[in-house]
């Protein structure tokens, strides 16, 4: 299962919630059927341009079809994006929608187009974490960020843009002592293949460089999660 991923090609996809508008559809004849935990593998195992994607996702009916009965079905939308642009594709009741994204961002909720388009209603930056308002500032200081053109300072700046919509944990409790928080961030270098990330409580930015590992190998290789913090006190030996 997938919620984000690259291939060695230099195409990325990532999944985020989106209830109460996905709706994935029964099979239909003469398209290909593809469950949503399908769709990020199918894609990208077989594309690697958004124009390839693009032709690919246009034969293709989301289906209503969980991983297993202990694993209900995740209503999602989709970005996908290369080095040169990016979409947006939602399975919606007329069947999946692809958009041009000009932008490069998505949140979760509400539809892509409304989210582009409500943008502009807002003459000063929201200061709340709904999917709208963090559109709203993702938009915002990714349009107007600045930095060199360096890997560390780039990778350092962007998850620097993530952090202005991060959710962190505050008072409201959801059930069972847990809160809506952003468990984790990450980047992918598609230049490089380097998948980049960090969790609420490691802030120290991991990657992983997929061309470091054999990629015609027919085992999964797979690193374990840091997620806790290391702290570096600099004058304890002082």
């Amino acid at each position: 299962l997938y919620y984000d991923a690259m291939n060695e090609m230099g195409l990325s996809m990532a999944g985020l919630h989106f209830p109460g508008n996905a709706i994935y559809l029964p099979s239909k004849k003469d398209m290909d059927n593809i469950a949503p935990f399908e769709f990020i593998p199918w894609v990208l195992g077989q594309c690697s341009t958004i124009k390839e994607a693009r032709n690919f996702i246009r034969q293709i009916n989301l289906i209503d079809a969980p991983f297993s009965r202990e694993l209900p079905i995740t209503p999602l939308h989709f970005m996908i994006s290369d080095k040169n642009e990016s979409i947006v594709v939602e399975p919606l009741n007329a069947g999946v929608k692809i958009y041009d994204n000009p932008i490069g961002v998505l949140t979760n909720n509400p539809p892509f187009d409304i989210q582009l388009s409500q943008q502009n209603k807002f003459e000063i930056l929201p200061g709340d974490w709904s999917s709208q308002s963090r559109f709203v500032k993702a938009a915002f200081v990714t349009s107007n960020s600045v930095c060199e053109s360096c890997e560390h300072s780039s990778v350092n700046q962007f998850f620097h843009l993530l952090n202005a919509v991060a959710q962190p944990r505050l008072s409201t409790e959801m059930k069972n002592g847990l809160f809506e928080i952003t468990i984790y961030s990450s980047c992918c270098n598609l230049d490089k293949g380097i998948y980049y990330y960090k969790t609420y409580n490691n802030s120290q930015i991991i990657g992983i460089d997929m061309f470091l590992e054999d990629l015609e190998h027919n085992q999964l290789i797979s690193y374990p999660l840091l997620k806790e913090e290391t702290f570096f006190i600099q004058n304890k030996n002082i």
